[in-house]
């Protein structure tokens, strides 16, 4: 029986390196286009992953995908990466909203080219040994990095308009314009209440609920205050429903403390409260959602009218993530 050489196998006739068309790779997107309900945003890259997951959901509910075809597959434009226009339906204002406090708490973090920022102040903290903090400090993502504690709430209101009234539904379910009058008036009502906690609080006080109180107390223990507001809320359009925002920088227990005579800023560390801000870590990444019920009894009348209570209640979805920038 004949040898069969290397050279005539069919195997090896094929090259180990044939040469990889990059034209066909995908290639990252840089920057963005978002068209949020009309108004456009310029957005790079990492300042998409930087954002809060729950938002991310919110912006790109389908998934988002960070590369574009590749030019093999275009049309050969000079400026096609500017001209891929997303469409999202989402708020631009609280977009602006989130996108300026990230920023502003980035800036203020690691400093600016014109003035340094808290990270180069604590940095010596990053080199220290095993501690209260856990292994080791250099393993405590909270010396460096920016915490960012995000609180949001979708709220659906439902308004129960009193009996023998003129707010009414035809035969195909469709409300008059006295019965929109009241859904209007009840979701400006719903929106005047700006106070973050007074809805749980007022759920706390009535189902005695331990566990809420907790997460109250937790949230102004690391940022938050009592009487703190929303720092974003508005009306979904065409819609009975709210949405609203609130971030805050977590309290992590580093102090920078102003200034002395030689001009170096020092820095202590409360390790009770670093060991508090600590436990929000569990929601890196990991969005946690809380659901409940709130029933109110309101009166729409102007000031001289005579008193149109109406039952209103509201469906409200919290949602709580940390951020790290």
């Amino acid at each position: 029986m004949a040898a069969v050489s290397i050279s005539s196998s069919p195997i090896t006739q094929v090259s180990q390196h044939a040469p990889v068309n990059t034209s066909l790779q995908p290639q990252l997107l840089t920057r963005l286009l978002l068209d949020l309900r009309g108004r456009r945003f310029s957005v790079d890259r990492e300042t998409i992953m930087n954002l809060p997951e729950s938002v991310l959901l919110c912006l790109f509910p389908n998934g988002l995908v960070l590369s574009r075809q590749s030019q093999a597959f275009s049309d050969g434009g000079d400026n096609e990466e500017d001209d891929e226009v997303y469409g999202v339906d989402f708020d631009p204002e609280c977009f602006a909203y989130v996108l300026d406090f990230f920023r502003n708490a980035s800036d203020t973090f690691y400093g600016t080219n014109t003035s340094p920022g808290l990270f180069a102040a604590q940095q010596h903290l990053i080199d220290g040994s095993p501690s209260d903090f856990g292994p080791t400090v250099s393993q405590n993502p909270l010396l460096t990095k920016q915490a960012i504690i995000v609180l949001r709430e979708e709220l659906e209101y439902f308004a129960i308009p009193p009996k023998g009234g003129r707010a009414l539904t035809d035969e195909h379910g469709t409300a008059n314009q006295a019965l929109l009058d009241i859904k209007h008036k009840c979701g400006q009502n719903v929106m005047d209440k700006r106070n973050i906690f007074t809805a749980l609080q007022r759920n706390v006080h009535k189902e005695n609920n331990i566990a809420e109180q907790h997460l109250i107390d937790m949230l102004c223990m690391s940022g938050f205050n009592r009487d703190d507001e929303w720092g974003f809320r508005a009306m979904e359009p065409s819609r009975c429903c709210i949405s609203s925002i609130a971030l805050v920088l977590l309290k992590t227990g580093i102090v920078h403390h102003p200034p002395g005579q030689n001009g170096e800023r020092p820095v202590t560390v409360d390790y009770n409260q670093m060991t508090t801000a600590q436990k929000l870590l569990l929601f890196w990444r990991k969005p946690a959602r809380k659901c409940w019920w709130d029933g109110l009894e309101v009166d729409l009348a102007a000031p001289g009218e005579p008193s149109i209570p109406v039952k209103l209640w509201a469906r409200r979805v919290w949602t709580l993530e940390l951020s790290l920038v």
